[in-house]
């Protein structure tokens, strides 16, 4: 396993020392079950804004409760070993609930950074992020991909 992939509390212990020199902390979430070009370009365009990535991970308890019965199609260990082999991924730390608010809380990001296809006003997180005087933004959308509709396609060429 990659010394990115880390526990909540490596994870704080990592981040202090940067905080204290005052890099800039972002982070993103999301299930990244089937890594596509969508999600490579999230990631590089959110460790654009700000000096160290952190990416919170849906377990895959989390992904079947969010997605359905038949996700994730790729389990959490190999989904986190793709993420971590990405050179604008600094940390990805796994969480079993539904959302990464406990985990926004415990990191206290500078940029809170999620794709263009989620309304702002819903973001999770957005109100802690905002009330330290951080920042919600969000990253372009690439059209016509997502996990869901390739496996559309893969299920279109099955038949």
């Amino acid at each position: 396993m990659s010394e990115k992939v880390v526990s909540l509390e490596k994870l704080k212990a990592l981040i202090g020392p940067l905080r204290r020199n005052s890099k800039k902390i972002v982070f993103t979430n999301g299930c990244f079950d089937l890594l596509h070009v969508g999600h490579v370009r999230s990631l590089e365009a959110a460790r654009a804004l700000g000096d160290l990535l952190v990416v919170g991970l849906n377990s895959d308890n989390s992904v079947a409760r969010l997605k359905g019965p038949d996700r994730p199609i790729v389990e959490e260990n190999h989904r986190s070993e793709v993420l971590a082999a990405l050179a604008c991924v600094d940390y990805i730390v796994a969480f079993s609930e539904d959302d990464p608010l406990k985990l926004i809380t415990a990191v206290k990001p500078d940029f809170l950074v999620k794709s263009a296809d989620w309304d702002p006003k819903m973001i999770i997180g957005r109100d802690v992020v905002e009330a330290r005087g951080g920042i919600v933004t969000s990253t372009p959308e690439v059209g016509g991909i997502s996990t869901t509709i390739l496996i559309q396609r893969i299920q279109n060429l099955l038949q």
